[in-house]
């Protein structure tokens, strides 16, 4: 599969994989695209990527298929249910799914996909949002073969900062969870120091520069508290809705395991609790608004 000649699919446009694809076909790389709800498909073919009329069409046109859908439910329908991706897959293809779903749910369905079709998986699950999506800076943590992961590479580095091999199939996912764990936690932990801020007379707006370079400082600190103090909530980067998606599946997870994750068990009903106030579609950082008396 050559860098330039790669036929690629695309199955999930939405909020990530819109800018996903569009880094794709700015790099004048073929692409063939397919969503549930066809208007989501309508920029991608305006800059020229073809349509499938199904995610079997999308398979049986693409060297590689990528996907990005909600939840493993969603995936296990794209790829085996009717017009799935399994009804146009081969063995000399390659499926790289970036969605965030149960690693032993990728598990299974990459043994079966395999057995069906001789076709490959990997779960390569992103983290950067909607921004580093846009600029091509996304971090992705790849779970599969190795071989595999090094023919798709050129193809993925048009939208990756970093693209990373974390073991055999599951392992991509095992590493977001973590990554999320600390993701989730880290926006409430931000929302309690700037209500603390608040009710002791102090700016808000002033800390990310103050602490700079020191103990507590991180790049959410830099880029998310700045967004919450400005209540900067409407234009998700991600949205409450996704991140307690995932934090069920770490949980879920982690009690099959025996993990004890209490802190991430707490983040998680806060935010159920902001959900169900109806925030669920602002973005993660908007669980600040249950902390915020303004």
């Amino acid at each position: 599969m050559g860098k330039d000649k790669t036929a690629l699919g695309y199955i999930g446009l939405g909020l990530m994989g819109w800018p996903m694809t569009e880094r794709l076909l700015d790099a004048a790389c073929p692409v063939t695209v397919w969503n549930r709800s066809r208007d989501k498909i309508v920029p991608a073919l305006e800059k020229g990527a073809k349509e499938g009329a199904s995610p079997a069409e999308v398979a049986s046109n693409s060297d590689i298929v990528q996907t990005c859908v909600t939840d493993g439910q969603a995936m296990e329908e794209v790829v085996f249910g009717p017009g799935g991706i399994a009804e146009g897959a081969a063995a000399d293809k390659v499926l790289i799914d970036y969605s965030t779903i149960p690693p032993d749910a990728a598990r299974d369905m990459a043994a079966r996909l395999k057995d069906k079709t001789g076709m490959r998986w990997i779960d390569a699950p992103v983290t950067g949002g909607v921004v580093g999506a846009r600029a091509g800076a996304l971090v992705i943590f790849a779970g599969g073969d190795e071989a595999d992961i090094e023919a798709v590479r050129p193809s993925v580095e048009h939208m990756a900062r970093s693209f990373t091999r974390m073991g055999p199939q599951g392992a991509g996912l095992v590493t977001k969870l973590c990554n999320q764990t600390v993701n989730a936690c880290v926006k409430v932990v931000l929302s309690e120091m700037l209500s603390l801020a608040r009710d002791g007379g102090i700016d808000g707006a002033t800390l990310p520069q103050v602490m700079k370079g020191g103990s507590a400082d991180s790049s959410q600190l830099q880029r998310e508290a700045p967004r919450m103090v400005a209540g900067d909530f409407d234009n998700p980067h991600g949205t409450a809705y996704t991140i307690h998606k995932d934090l069920g599946i770490i949980a879920d997870f982690a009690r099959e395991r025996g993990t004890a994750m209490p802190v991430t068990a707490l983040v998680s009903e806060l935010y159920r609790l902001h959900i169900a106030k109806g925030d669920g579609g602002l973005d993660s950082i908007s669980i600040f608004k249950l902390f915020d008396r303004a």
